[in-house]
């Protein structure tokens, strides 16, 4: 290969200067004016001319400080590795040039400035030339370096990182005004960067292709599906003749035209002997199509695939937190432009297997038309792990048929979700605090039906709604009057009556705090008005909340008690490789007594033993959890946990309050559906999967004082249990406490 003649950063000295004046004029002459106002007179003699030419320079900027350029950032997932989607306004990683292949520097060159290592920025041979050939209408030359062509890229960066759209149009309108501005700006440029810089500055900045590929290290991955510094001849060429027509010379747009392109660069590295004649005459000979190896140029969360609700959330949570920027504009700057390394919690193969799951339990298009919802988290750190719902994403504003741009597992602000009635899944929280005030499992309450008052219930001195009709909670199998029983078969049986009695037994006000302590979050509305709303119903999940909030809250009962705000991202690093701050892990140890914490699990592992998850238990490991069924069957649930993951599982429309009764739900025909009935399946083929290969842990034991009896055996496989799930008998209706919303739970 042939070396550059000139040593390279040189600086130009006054010779040059004055020669490039004068060819100023000689342009001005041919062209008309030089700059607003001034014409060169032809007739005046040389230092007059080159006076006047000094004056005009003086007056045009002579300043360029190239600022940050914008890069692609990327999500990856907790290995670090797997990248889950790339955003970008200019699709751009910008490499050192080391990293950039000699036949790629050597083909640039070639084709755009053969003499860029000799001028000081602005080459005097081709300025007459150029205006000479344009004086008597030959094909339009501009003479640009490609220093200067680097200027005009800069110019254009800056602006539009300033959002100035006339900047944008100044630095690209075709005149003589724009050229000396140009050149002033690349003999500044010339005085204070390096060849190698100004050149490894344009290899990052110049747009290669149509597709909004900006640098050369994108244009290689995409076109060939490998790194800059590994380009070959060949291959070097091609990216080098798209710059001057990106849209016209891209090679899966136009292929023969970039063949066409690529042979005359080729052919000009070989004249100025950057290649040999064997390497030209073959490169000539290879077929543009046998050349390539197209990667797609994908932008956003929709290329996440099943990923991409979470992927969707990560950027929620980035453009909405003040720790990424001040203002919602600059964090999406930030993120679109920053070139940022995202690193999040997602575990690619629990990810795999909450998609596969929510497909199975719901395919997509299911004539029942409902929706589903899986979502995991790791106890004692808030991570999510997976995140998977059976409606693929779809974020344009033509969505297709079946697809949504609303993430069914978190909340209104974080993906445009309202959240559902959890139902049943809510007794845990008030069983924490019948825990708390010093009462134990063992302790028999009325499971007998009756109707309850505002007046039967402590609202701790607060207003409470106006009544108008008794409450009469009934329980799903039909039987409303079953006695004395214990709280802990009130808990695994998931009886309604038994509850409303323990509610009446405590301050409404400390459910209230310890349901939020231990990290339930209504919907965003609900939580404008104060949080929890105290009222008898609550005690059977009356007011919406989504799937991640409730996972996150049975992680608490989990981890022995702490509990963690949901996470997404762990890591963020900037184009320097410094890392960014990101919003810190908050959690709480002190959520719930651990005594307390581990007497609830107790009794949830009774749910999957003796009660209505028996047919969730997973395989070889202990498990807790909780089924849920709101009013008429409209939502169904299953919330669980071992000590490793918390997981929940939702199961309904997304859209109505639909009654799932009489219907078929993937070939599958109930008079009523139940958490027990397919999100309770579902749990267990999801979580029998993601932990499979992971040691089985045991919980904490519980606070035998507040179980307060021994554990009876369990139940055999065969053996008949009494369930509020599973029965094909209807809910009774139900009249709601005077206030209270009407989807009052049932299950």
């Amino acid at each position: 290969m042939a070396s550059p003649v000139r040593p390279r950063g040189r600086q130009i000295n006054a010779y040059q200067l004055v020669a490039l004046l004068l060819a100023f004029v000689l342009v001005a002459g041919v062209g008309g004016v030089l700059s607003a106002g001034l014409l060169v007179p032809l007739a005046a003699g040389a230092n007059t001319a080159t006076d006047t030419a000094i004056e005009v320079f003086d007056e045009l900027p002579a300043d360029l400080e190239p600022g940050p350029l914008a890069e692609q950032s990327r999500v990856y997932a907790n290995d670090g590795t797997t990248l889950l989607a790339t955003f970008y306004t200019e699709n751009r990683i910008v490499v050192p040039l080391d990293q950039v292949s000699p036949y790629m520097q050597n083909a640039v060159v070639a084709i755009e400035d053969k003499r860029f290592w000799e001028h000081g920025g602005v080459d005097l041979e081709g300025i007459p030339r150029a205006a000479v050939n344009n004086a008597l209408q030959k094909d339009t030359q501009g003479a640009s370096t490609l220093t200067q062509q680097y200027v005009k890229n800069v110019l254009i960066e800056k602006a539009v990182r300033e959002d100035d759209t006339m900047g944008v149009l100044e630095a690209r309108e075709n005149t003589l005004s724009r050229k000396a501005r140009e050149a002033k700006l690349a003999i500044s440029i010339e005085t204070r960067m390096s060849k190698e810089e100004i050149l490894q500055g344009y290899l990052n900045i110049a747009q290669f292709g149509a597709s909004s590929l900006y640098g050369v290290e994108t244009a290689a991955q995409h076109y060939f599906s490998k790194s800059a510094k590994d380009l070959n001849a060949v291959e070097a060429a091609t990216i080098a003749g798209i710059t001057k027509a990106p849209s016209t010379y891209d090679p899966t747009r136009n292929p023969e035209m970039s063949q066409s392109r690529r042979n005359t660069v080729l052919m000009t590295m070989y004249q100025q002997g950057y290649i040999t004649k064997e390497e030209y005459d073959a490169g000539r000979a290879t077929p543009i199509a046998d050349t390539l190896n197209v990667k797609p140029v994908e932008v956003g969360c929709q290329a996440a695939g099943g990923a991409a609700f979470f992927c969707d959330y990560v950027t929620k949570v980035l453009v909405s937190d003040p720790a990424f920027g001040e203002t919602e504009e600059e964090r999406t700057t930030l993120l679109y432009r920053g070139g940022l390394d995202i690193f999040t919690t997602l575990d690619p193969a629990m990810q795999a297997a909450a998609e596969q799951h929510a497909q199975a339990a719901v395919p997509a298009g299911d004539p029942s038309g409902l929706e589903d919802a899986i979502v995991s988290v790791e106890p004692g750190t808030g991570k999510i792990l997976a995140m998977a719902q059976n409606r693929p994403f779809d974020a344009s504003q033509d969505r297709a048929p079946g697809t949504t741009a609303v993430n069914y597992s978190v909340d209104q602000d974080h993906g445009s979700s309202n959240g559902f009635s959890p139902g049943s899944s809510w007794k845990p929280f008030v069983l924490a605090e019948w825990l708390k005030s010093g009462r134990s499992l063992y302790e028999r309450v009325n499971a007998n039906s009756r109707g309850w008052y505002n007046s039967d219930f402590d609202f701790c001195g607060a207003h409470a709604p106006n009544e108008r009709d008794a409450w009469r909670p009934g329980n799903s199998d039909g039987i409303d009057n079953k006695g004395r029983i214990t709280v802990l078969q009130a808990t695994y049986n998931s009886i309604n009556t038994a509850y409303a009695d323990m509610e009446s037994q405590l301050r409404l006000c400390d459910i209230k705090a310890t349901a939020e302590s231990i990290g339930y979050r209504p919907s965003i509305s609900a939580q404008k008005d104060g949080g929890v709303q105290m009222m008898p119903s609550m005690v059977l999940g009356t007011q919406n909340s989504s799937p991640l909030q409730m996972a996150a809250a049975y992680a608490t009962f989990a981890s022995g008690g702490t509990y963690c705000e949901p996470i997404a991202i762990t890591r963020v690093v900037g184009t320097d490789g410094e890392e960014i701050a990101v919003p810190p892990t908050r959690c709480n140890p002190n959520a719930l007594d651990p005594a307390v914490a581990n007497t609830v699990t107790y009794a949830l592992q009774a749910v999957m033993t003796q009660g209505s998850g028996r047919s969730a238990q997973l395989e070889g490991r202990t498990s807790a959890g909780k089924t849920g069924t709101s009013q008429l069957n409209r939502h169904t649930w299953f919330l669980g946990y071992t000590p490793q993951v918390s997981t929940a599982v939702w199961i309904g429309n997304a859209e109505n309050d639909v009654e799932m009764r009489d219907m078929v739900i993937n070939g599958q025909y109930e008079r009523w559906w139940f958490g027990s009935t397919l999100a309770a399946p579902t749990w267990k083929a999801y979580m029998d999967q993601a932990l499979a290969g992971k040691p089985a842990v045991d919980f904490a034991a519980p606070d035998w004082g507040r179980v307060n009896a021994p554990a009876p055996p369990p139940p055999s496989r065969g053996e008949d249990r009494e369930s509020d799930e599973g029965d094909t008998a209807p809910p009774p209706p139900e009249t709601p406490a005077a206030g209270a919303p009407a989807d009052g739970a049932d299950d």
